[in-house]
């Protein structure tokens, strides 16, 4: 299954015998759905049909939908008269005025009563140009949002394998602490009780205290855990952004204790980049459908 994008832009056009059909659609993110439709008064019929077709085919996301149409190259306009209303007129007025000093313009004729329903008989003609349109749009948008979402993917992947490279060079740094935390108290010790011996029992008891406060293990476990399951969800596609965004909660959170905890500085360098790295996984996620 492919990882879509919420950003994205599909364009689908249909022509008739008279009349030429656009419609475009320009998604961004949103974490709910939202539609905003801009079409022309005999084609607003339609706007349910289409704002179901985008309810079923896309989870999340804002929608601006264009549908606009033209006359085709070379096709004349028909006139506006409707000749069956202007004759039915003539059948029933022509007998009374016979024997009147009365005429019929022909500008009588150009009043509401005579014309067409231009816009109700246009929008039966391009209802099924309107669909044919907009279903030409939404597969765009769909192949314009999965083309993004594949390219997300790559970036979020670079971004969490730099944060699980410093994630293990902080597993590899914590065994440097016992080495570290001895010579430390071996320091303050010899600059406190410079005239007493230093009992190396009583001292690796306070090393063992110092390293249980220090240790990590069970942060970068847990690390590990949730970095595998966001590599696996970002592999199975769907819908990826709330299941991304709970996981870098997680790890924000491990990360965060692993700087608490840390008492060596390239390990606290580390964890300020691996927030940094999180930051950016974090950007480009909220994009993700």
């Amino acid at each position: 299954m492919s990882a879509y994008s919420m950003t994205g832009f599909g364009r689908g056009e249909a022509a008739g015998e008279r009349w030429t059909v656009v419609a475009e659609i320009k998604s961004v993110n949103n974490r709910f759905k939202d539609y905003r439709f801009k079409m022309g008064s005999a084609l607003s019929s339609q706007e349910f049909e289409l704002r179901g077709l985008l309810e079923k085919g896309f989870k999340r996301g804002t929608f601006d939908v264009s549908v606009s149409y033209q006359r085709r190259p070379g096709v004349a306009a028909e006139s506006q008269l409707d000749p069956v209303k202007v004759q039915a007129w003539l059948d029933a007025v022509l007998p009374i005025l016979k024997d009147l000093p009365m005429q019929v313009s022909p500008t009588d004729f150009l009043r509401p009563d005579f014309l067409r329903d231009e816009e109700g008989d246009k929008g039966q003609e391009l209802a099924p140009l309107v669909g044919k349109a907009f279903a030409g749009a939404v597969e765009a948008l769909r192949r314009s949002r999965a083309a993004e979402g594949a390219s997300l993917v790559t970036t979020l992947l670079g971004h969490l394998a730099v944060y699980e490279k410093l994630m293990l060079r902080n597993e590899e740094l914590k065994n440097q602490y016992p080495d570290m935390v001895r010579e430390r108290l071996h320091l303050k010790l010899a600059e406190k009780m410079k005239d007493f011996k230093v009992d190396e029992g009583r001292l690796m008891q306070e090393v063992v205290f110092y390293l249980e406060k220090l240790d990590i293990d069970e942060e970068v476990n847990r690390a590990k855990i949730h970095v595998a399951k966001l590599r696996e969800q970002l592999a199975a596609g769907g819908e990826l952004g709330r299941q991304a965004d709970f996981l870098l909660q997680e790890l924000g959170r491990e990360t965060n204790t692993m700087g608490s905890k840390s008492a060596h500085t390239e390990i606290s360098a580390n964890v300020v980049e691996m927030k940094v790295q999180l930051e950016k996984i974090r950007e480009q996620a909220l994009n993700l459908e």
